[in-house]
């Protein structure tokens, strides 16, 4: 695709956000870069391949460090529930019309602006609440990647605090090499020249993410996502007025 200058220097502060949101809260990356882009361009095939890329080069960074504690029985348990949504959600992804797409993306967004606005948390507190969030979370990843909201509604519960961090990124490594593999089988463009030249905006978000991390261990969290919250929907808003 070609760009205006104004909108590769957009794109480029985009993915810095992506990077900074991914490592400050440990999740969210696409759900709060995703509806930013499609306002510079209503193309979710043309982004998600890069923001896959992406999540799949900081996770093999971050799993190169050695993993100790994966908890093995929790990721047998998700990834079965959540492999067939998975691929329900590809096939939507890769055959739906473009702006159908671009209209389930900023929905689930919205939904997920929401939580955050009126601080509720999504809980699981039975066996069967945490099928149905591993099929709705799975889905979601499938069809735009910002599924992890409700996958780690029931991580939270489920994974001992010492196992937590490496078990999900086990997951997500896993469900994106699936999603960059179904790209591959249907011929998606990956775009990883694209890619390669967004890599240093994401990494420079991502250090910044890792110094928020640590602000908000200190903060209350909840305040933070609130702001947040509200500032994703104003851009949902905005965006599907225009």
């Amino acid at each position: 695709m070609d760009f205006s200058t104004a909108q590769l220097v957009a794109i480029s502060c985009i993915f810095v956000w992506s990077g900074f949101v991914r490592a400050g809260l440990g999740f969210g990356g696409a759900a709060l870069a995703l509806p930013l882009l499609l306002m510079v361009a209503n193309q979710p095939l043309f982004f998600l391949p890069i923001i896959a890329l992406h999540l799949l080069i900081f996770s093999s960074l971050t799993m190169g460090k050695g993993f100790k504690n994966v908890d093995g029985a929790f990721l047998k348990e998700s990834l079965s529930w959540m492999i067939i949504p998975k691929l329900a959600g590809l096939i939507g992804l890769l055959s739906l019309p473009n702006q159908w797409m671009v209209w389930i993306i900023y929905a689930i967004t919205a939904g997920y602006a929401f939580t955050w606005i009126i601080k509720w948390e999504i809980r699981s507190q039975s066996p069967w609440a945490d099928r149905l969030l591993f099929i709705i979370g799975g889905y979601f990843s499938g069809v735009s990647l910002i599924g992890a909201p409700l996958i780690v509604a029931v991580a939270v519960r489920k994974i001992p605090l010492e196992s937590y961090r490496d078990t999900l990124f086990v997951l997500w490594f896993i469900l994106v090499t699936i999603k960059i593999c179904a790209f591959a089988i249907a011929g998606v463009d990956l775009q990883w020249q694209w890619s390669l030249m967004l890599l240093l905006p994401t990494a420079l978000g991502h250090l910044l993410g890792l110094r928020f991390h640590h602000f908000m261990l200190k903060h209350d969290a909840q305040i933070v996502r609130q702001w947040l919250g509200i500032g994703l929907l104003a851009i949902v808003v905005i965006a599907l007025w225009q």
